[in-house]
């Protein structure tokens, strides 16, 4: 079966543009076999103009984990990208109609996926002149992602930077998930060890330490620390 690797986030944190860069790194670069799940929310609301009712919203869950687990079992595929899992509906479903009954189903769900990565909020937040809403509910959603992963005791990865720095930083992750560097040079290699292996890697100030770093590293000579 597929290595499975599931990308989580609120709106407009950059699920989508990273799921899109990681398949075609796979294809084209590392020439690894993957495939793509998108987001099936997404499409039903482009589709339909506009979001789901409270009573669609199991629907929508129970489609887009009927569509990750068919392409993890694709004759020949190695590594799928889920762009979102039924856990973001869960969550959109607690936001807007105060129902968590999507959780349990849900979490069940994402256990079976071998590696769950976070968006950062680092990214700005952008308007679609559609259905996202506010940079508060990318905000609250995160918070509820959280929350559901680390009482269920569900180990992920929060990553953070824009573009390729982003990019670099998920292919680590995978690398450590399948056993194998898929990012050249990769430091962590040549000393014996193995990257990004950080048990605590949910913890907040460690996730605090990153993004301290990653801002400082952006900052130009000469401008006012934030």
């Amino acid at each position: 079966m597929a290595l499975t690797i599931a990308l989580l986030g609120g709106e407009s944190s950059g699920k989508t543009t990273l799921a899109q860069a990681l398949h075609r790194h796979l294809q084209e670069v590392l020439h690894i076999p993957s495939t793509l799940v998108s987001e099936q929310l997404r499409q039903w609301c482009e589709a339909m103009g506009r979001a789901p009712r409270a009573e669609e919203q199991a629907a929508r869950a129970d489609e887009q984990t009927r569509q990750i687990e068919a392409a993890r079992h694709q004759p020949g595929v190695r590594i799928v990208i889920a762009d979102t899992t039924a856990l973001v509906v869960a969550a959109y479903s607690e936001l807007y109609f105060n129902d968590r009954s999507l959780h349990p189903a849900a979490l069940e769900q994402q256990r079976r996926y071998d590696l769950t990565l976070l968006m950062g909020l680092d990214l700005p937040w952008v308007a679609d002149g559609l259905f996202r809403d506010s940079p508060t509910v990318r905000e609250a959603t995160d918070a509820v992602l959280r929350r559901e992963l680390q009482g269920a005791a569900i180990p992920f990865q929060t990553v953070y930077g824009h573009g390729n720095a982003r990019l670099q930083q998920a292919l680590r992750c995978i690398g450590n998930a399948l056993g194998e560097t898929l990012v050249a040079g990769d430091p962590a290699w040549p000393k014996g060890r193995r990257p990004w292996n950080c048990e605590t890697c949910s913890d907040p100030d460690c996730e605090h330490r990153l993004f301290t770093q990653l801002i400082q590293q952006q900052q130009r000579p000469g401008d006012p620390t934030p």
